[in-house]
Protein backbone atom coordinates (compact mmCIF):
# COMPACT_ATOMS: atom_id res chain seq x y z
CA UNK A 1 0.00 0.00 0.00
CA UNK A 2 1.43 3.69 -1.08
CA UNK A 3 0.03 6.53 0.98
CA UNK A 4 1.23 10.02 -0.86
CA UNK A 5 1.97 12.91 0.06
CA UNK A 6 2.80 16.33 -0.71
CA UNK A 7 4.17 18.22 2.26
CA UNK A 8 7.86 19.66 2.91
CA UNK A 9 9.79 17.42 6.20
CA UNK A 10 12.38 17.43 7.97
CA UNK A 11 15.92 16.70 6.45
CA UNK A 12 16.19 13.31 8.48
CA UNK A 13 12.28 11.76 7.53
CA UNK A 14 13.62 9.83 4.28
CA UNK A 15 16.61 8.21 6.54
CA UNK A 16 14.03 7.19 9.31
CA UNK A 17 11.06 5.91 6.51
CA UNK A 18 14.17 3.59 5.38
CA UNK A 19 14.88 2.55 8.51
CA UNK A 20 11.78 1.77 9.52
CA UNK A 21 12.15 -0.94 6.36
CA UNK A 22 10.11 1.53 4.02
CA UNK A 23 10.88 3.54 0.55
CA UNK A 24 9.59 7.08 0.00
CA UNK A 25 10.25 9.08 -3.36
CA UNK A 26 11.23 12.93 -2.70
CA UNK A 27 12.34 15.33 -4.75
CA UNK A 28 14.40 18.66 -3.82
CA UNK A 29 12.72 22.02 -4.46
CA UNK A 30 13.41 25.38 -6.14
CA UNK A 31 13.90 28.35 -3.82
CA UNK A 32 9.76 29.67 -4.96
CA UNK A 33 8.47 26.16 -4.25
CA UNK A 34 10.67 25.91 -1.44
CA UNK A 35 9.72 29.38 0.15
CA UNK A 36 5.39 28.52 -1.24
CA UNK A 37 5.94 25.34 1.20
CA UNK A 38 7.77 26.30 4.47
CA UNK A 39 4.88 29.17 4.47
CA UNK A 40 2.35 26.22 4.04
CA UNK A 41 4.76 24.23 6.73
CA UNK A 42 4.21 27.44 8.85
CA UNK A 43 0.55 27.49 8.65
CA UNK A 44 0.43 23.74 9.92
CA UNK A 45 2.66 23.93 12.76
CA UNK A 46 0.72 26.95 14.01
CA UNK A 47 -2.70 25.00 13.52
CA UNK A 48 -0.59 22.24 15.74
CA UNK A 49 -0.24 24.42 18.58
CA UNK A 50 -3.95 25.55 18.72
CA UNK A 51 -4.65 21.42 18.82
CA UNK A 52 -2.22 21.06 21.30
CA UNK A 53 -3.86 20.06 24.72
CA UNK A 54 -0.82 19.67 27.15
CA UNK A 55 1.85 21.90 28.35
CA UNK A 56 4.42 19.40 26.62
CA UNK A 57 2.51 19.00 23.40
CA UNK A 58 2.65 23.13 23.15
CA UNK A 59 6.36 23.24 23.70
CA UNK A 60 7.20 20.61 20.83
CA UNK A 61 4.86 22.26 18.83
CA UNK A 62 6.44 25.79 19.31
CA UNK A 63 9.91 24.05 18.71
CA UNK A 64 8.75 23.12 15.30
CA UNK A 65 7.10 26.55 14.53
CA UNK A 66 10.49 28.23 15.64
CA UNK A 67 12.39 25.52 13.38
CA UNK A 68 10.26 26.72 10.59
CA UNK A 69 10.56 30.79 11.00
CA UNK A 70 14.59 29.83 11.51
CA UNK A 71 14.39 28.23 7.51
CA UNK A 72 11.91 30.93 6.10
CA UNK A 73 14.68 33.54 7.43
CA UNK A 74 17.43 31.62 6.66
CA UNK A 75 15.75 31.43 2.67
CA UNK A 76 15.33 34.93 3.00
CA UNK A 77 19.10 35.70 3.84
CA UNK A 78 18.67 36.09 7.92
CA UNK A 79 20.11 33.96 10.25
CA UNK A 80 18.69 33.44 14.08
CA UNK A 81 20.47 36.37 15.04
CA UNK A 82 19.38 38.84 12.17
CA UNK A 83 15.48 37.59 13.47
CA UNK A 84 16.36 38.22 16.93
CA UNK A 85 17.80 41.75 16.39
CA UNK A 86 14.70 42.63 14.24
CA UNK A 87 12.41 40.89 17.16
CA UNK A 88 14.30 42.76 19.97
CA UNK A 89 13.76 45.92 17.42
CA UNK A 90 10.41 45.51 17.14
CA UNK A 91 9.69 44.77 20.76
CA UNK A 92 11.35 47.96 22.10
CA UNK A 93 8.86 50.29 19.46
CA UNK A 94 6.08 48.76 19.99
CA UNK A 95 6.06 46.18 22.63
CA UNK A 96 5.69 42.59 23.48
CA UNK A 97 2.68 40.36 24.62
CA UNK A 98 3.80 40.15 28.36
CA UNK A 99 0.98 42.86 29.64
CA UNK A 100 -2.25 40.89 28.36
CA UNK A 101 -3.51 43.53 26.50
CA UNK A 102 -6.78 42.93 24.73
CA UNK A 103 -7.66 45.51 21.75
CA UNK A 104 -11.43 45.67 21.68
CA UNK A 105 -12.36 49.35 20.44
CA UNK A 106 -10.56 52.26 18.34
CA UNK A 107 -12.34 55.62 18.27
CA UNK A 108 -11.70 58.74 16.35
CA UNK A 109 -10.73 61.44 18.63
CA UNK A 110 -12.67 64.29 19.44
CA UNK A 111 -9.76 66.65 20.07
CA UNK A 112 -8.61 67.82 17.34
CA UNK A 113 -6.11 70.60 17.43
CA UNK A 114 -5.47 72.78 14.37
CA UNK A 115 -2.49 75.04 14.23
CA UNK A 116 -3.20 78.37 13.10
Amino acid sequence: MVKLYHKLVRDRIPEIIAAQGKTCVTEVLDDGAYLAMLKEKLAEECAEVRAAMTEDEILEELADVLEVVYAIGAAHGCGRDGLEEIRQKKKTERGAFAARILLTEVGESTNVSTKS
